[in-house]
């Protein structure tokens, strides 16, 4: 997860929320983290393939972002998360660091690009 400063100028990591395989999306969970931040709206990664193409993930990320949205009254974004993680992860090379048993910082990181990507766009 990540958030932004109230003028949509600065874009940082806000932790992260486990799924634990084969259980449904954590909506709740999501949308109280959401309240905890004061957010007032959503960025939501659509994972395509190399082509751009949806996938059955990309599927289940709009069926997110419409479940927010529905469920919180605010906007919903959608944008190509296509190369986020890689771009994390090469980022936390170059500053030397591990990314060995730290997925959720590395998704945390990949979502703060996502967010700034978003905002330079919105």
């Amino acid at each position: 997860m990540a958030v932004s400063d109230p003028t949509g100028t600065i874009a940082t990591p806000a932790g992260f929320i486990v799924r634990r395989a084969g259980k449904r999306l954590p909506v709740a969970r999501l949308l109280e983290r959401a309240t905890e931040l004061e957010a007032t709206g959503f960025v939501i990664g659509l994972p395509l393939d190399e082509a751009g193409e949806d996938t059955p993930l990309t599927r289940e990320a709009r069926a997110l972002g419409k479940s927010l949205g529905e469920r919180s009254g605010h906007p919903v974004h959608f944008i190509d998360e296509r190369f986020t993680t890689a771009a994390a992860l090469k980022a936390i090379r170059e500053m030397q660091g591990s990314t060995r048993g730290r997925r959720g910082d590395v998704d945390a990181l990949a979502a703060t690009l996502l967010l700034r990507a978003a905002l330079d766009r919105l």
